[in-house]
């Protein structure tokens, strides 16, 4: 009968410590809610361009390419090496990722390119990342 006196008792003392630690005075979740509830211009405009996320275009990476413009970024890359391309959304995110630095200012983009499209066993070097770096300036992130 102890123990069980002694469990209902924990439980009740934990459901009120919960019930305790969740109340607030309603501001957070109502401003919260209000942000939520109305759509900022720039997730408008993410809705019109497939593949594009807010976030993505506030650091410069630009929306995902679509089409030919698609085909001419997979054959940028595929000129580098022909295996990058196995994964072609990996290459994809890799390439828009890189005009990220292309267009923000990085030191060393040929080396970021490098790092940034080696993966599936393949490891490229400096030079590789140059040729890279031109290919994107051709095709998904022209200089301007």
């Amino acid at each position: 009968m102890r123990i069980r006196t002694a469990t209902a008792a924990l439980i009740a003392a934990l459901a009120v410590a919960l019930v305790g630690c969740g109340s607030d005075d309603g501001k957070t979740e109502s401003a919260a809610d209000s942000s939520q509830a109305q759509p900022s211009t720039t997730e408008s405009t993410e809705a019109a361009q497939p593949g594009g996320k807010s976030s993505d275009i506030a650091v410069g990476i630009p929306a995902e390419p679509t089409g030919a413009e698609r085909d001419a970024v997979l054959a940028a890359v595929m000129d580098v090496n022909a295996k990058l391309v196995a994964d072609e959304d990996k290459a994809i995110d890799a390439a828009r990722n890189q005009c990220s630095a292309l267009d923000g200012g990085a030191s060393n983009v040929d080396h970021l390119a490098a790092q940034r499209f080696s993966y599936g066993g393949v490891t490229l070097t400096d030079d590789d990342g140059d040729h890279l770096n031109i290919g994107l300036r051709k095709t998904l992130c022209p200089e301007g």
